[in-house]
């Protein structure tokens, strides 16, 4: 099988949307398929990779969004059209699609290859995050128009797959995520990171304090992930200054100067990856996520694959991964601060090592081997369907055995039958326009 993959995102930004794309990359290698990726360009003199896994990554131009500068945007570009003329594959795959994936949904309308669509942001979240509520309903409308061009959407959470279909999407389909329980184990934990942790803690705190016994007093909550105002990492403030906790927030991004002012007792570590972020993760005693946008949360199942209790909002991806009382808490969105403080209250005043088992036990079937199999079924079921969108009645036929998707039997608009000739002119002509990416 050919694949050609278009991502939003791809290295050398570390996300859920990269992560996704280099185990699907990792599987398609050693199941003998090929790729091609299309991808966005470093920015801020990072440096590229040329290839993964012996794969080709053709570049487009990418460019920084004041305000979310650790997301470079890839600039949709003709040539985007041309990459997948050439490669001839036998589907494309957009991973978490908007800007370079709605281009690389119109150019494979235009050539009239099947179509896959991961859905994995949730943009109009961002936008009512961002004070941009006004953007929220074009952003759904734009998405509507993108993924009803693919033969299908795959949707990680069961929120999410609601949300899609009430917002006109169709051909919408489960795909979860898996976790590599291999890195991210309970044998990672690291007690000499633990003790920096809470020796730096109390040094904010005035005090020269010893770490044997502030290991026995006090519980490290930890946030790992963006630090970008959509992600709500100050609602943690509520556990800033107790004695009985010590917050680590591990991450970078462009709200970490407002952060580091709310939370004066907390310990910042930056970014972490591979083993540094496995150790950090695993040395946690409760895992807290505050964003109330994720379409899915790879973090938390990280967290319970390390064997750390889960604390996340009941919206999203999170309502899938933590069951209230067995392996951590959910938390009314409004109230979030609040009920923060009382989950956390609640986990120490019972067995925290039972959370914690329970988060481990969890996870232990959900390896990446075994939901990229289940993608190749849905490449296949695309590939049957001729190059053809998802049909606008009646239900989509799970072939890879999840379930039978029904979808919103309601015409489209004529505003988006409208933007959908309008982008597909566009794409027919792409070919006649020169411009390519800069070689980098």
């Amino acid at each position: 099988m050919r694949v050609a993959i278009v991502a939003e995102s791809f290295l050398p930004n570390v996300n859920g949307v990269v992560n996704s794309v280099l185990r699907v990359l990792e599987h398609l290698r050693a199941n003998g398929h090929e790729a091609l990726v299309i991808a966005p360009g470093a920015t801020n003199g990072q440096e590229e990779i040329a290839t993964y896994e012996g794969y080709r990554i053709a570049r487009v131009p990418a460019v920084d969004v004041p305000g979310i500068n650790s997301l470079p945007i890839g600039v949709p570009m003709p040539s985007v059209y041309t990459e997948l003329k050439k490669f001839q594959p036998d589907v494309v795959h957009l991973a978490s699609p908007f800007v370079l994936g709605g281009a690389g949904a119109v150019a494979a309308r235009a050539l009239k290859l099947p179509c896959v669509a991961i859905f994995q942001t949730d943009v109009a979240g961002f936008a009512n995050n961002y004070k941009m509520k006004f953007l929220s309903k074009m952003a759904w409308r734009w998405v509507r128009v993108m993924h009803n061009m693919c033969a299908m959407t795959l949707a990680p959470s069961s929120v999410t797959m609601r949300e899609l279909e009430e917002n006109g999407v169709r051909g919408v389909a489960h795909w979860g995520r898996g976790v590599d329980t291999e890195r991210f184990h309970p044998s990672k934990r690291s007690d000499e990171l633990r003790r920096e942790w809470l020796l730096e803690g109390e040094k904010k705190r005035g005090n020269a304090g010893d770490a044997t016994d502030l290991e026995g007093r006090r519980t490290i909550v930890g946030f790992v992930g963006r630090l970008a105002a959509e992600k709500s990492v100050e609602r943690m403030a509520a556990l800033n200054g107790r004695d009985d906790v010590q917050l680590v927030i591990v991450g970078d991004g462009p709200e970490m100067d407002d952060l580091k002012s709310r939370m004066p007792t907390a310990v910042f570590t930056g970014g972490l990856y591979g083993e540094d972020l496995a150790h950090a993760f695993a040395s946690l005693d409760i895992f807290v996520h505050t964003g109330q946008y994720e379409t899915f949360c790879q973090a938390i199942q990280e967290a319970q694959a390390s064997r750390v209790a889960t604390i996340g909002p009941a919206a999203g991806g999170p309502i899938d991964l933590i069951k209230p009382g067995h392996n951590g808490y959910l938390l009314n969105v409004e109230n979030f601060e609040a009920e923060l403080v009382e989950a956390v209250d609640t986990i120490l005043a019972g067995d925290v090592d039972t959370y914690r088992d329970n988060a481990f036990e969890g996870v232990q079937n959900k390896s990446w081997s075994s939901l990229c199999d289940q993608l190749l079924g849905y490449y296949r079921q695309a590939i049957a369907q001729g190059g053809k969108a998802a049909p606008r009645k009646g239900s989509q036929r799970d072939f890879t055995g999840v379930r039978e998707v029904p979808r919103p039997a309601a015409e489209e608009t004529t505003e988006e039958t409208t933007a959908q000739a309008t982008v597909e002119t566009s794409a027919e002509s792409a070919p006649q326009v020169s411009a390519e990416p800069a070689a980098k």
